[in-house]
């Protein structure tokens, strides 16, 4: 049945190939988004800052069922990840929320609360406000790491407890 909804979908790509990926899809006028963070690189005779890919091998794509093929032929794109049988979407908010992490350069104080790993939580104030995600640990008293759903990724974010409380 052909959908005329535009949605995100998670897209597995060749190993090393996101940018390549996201730029033939680009020129193809098909939206995209790879989350890309800064590392700093060390070769033999100098350092230098490159932006690297946040998820290995994935990116997004915000498409109708109608380009599924369209990415499919793609230079550099593997295969639509899938869950429960079905292709994987992933919710508006969700990308959302991924993009203003992203976007959010912000090192924030923390506040230990009575939190465990493994709980739902829901971000409360600040630049992630809205967002819910499973925490997974919490790094050095100094950040969090939280798990998005229906990506299986933990991402690992810089933000205060004060603005974290459990998701009931």
């Amino acid at each position: 049945m052909i959908d005329n909804q535009y949605r995100w979908y998670p897209v597995y790509t060749n190993s090393r190939a996101e940018k390549r990926a996201c730029k033939e899809l680009q020129k193809k006028q098909i939206e995209c988004y790879l989350p890309l963070k800064k590392e700093l690189k060390q070769w033999s005779d100098r350092k230098k800052i490159v932006e690297e890919p946040l998820f290995t091998s994935y990116i997004f794509v915000k498409i109708s069922s109608r380009e599924y093929a369209e990415v499919l032929m793609t230079q550099g794109i593997s295969r639509f990840l899938y869950f429960s049988g079905k292709i994987a979407i992933m919710p508006d908010k969700q990308m959302e929320d991924l993009k203003l992490l992203m976007s959010s350069g912000e090192d924030l104080e923390l506040i230990e609360y009575e939190i465990q790993p493994g709980e739902k939580v829901l971000v409360n104030a600040g630049p992630f406000k809205g967002m819910i995600a499973e925490l997974i640990s919490i790094k050095n008293k100094k950040s969090l790491v939280l798990k998005l759903e229906n990506l299986g990724y933990a991402i690992h974010v810089n933000t205060s407890m004060a603005y974290i409380e459990p998701f009931k």
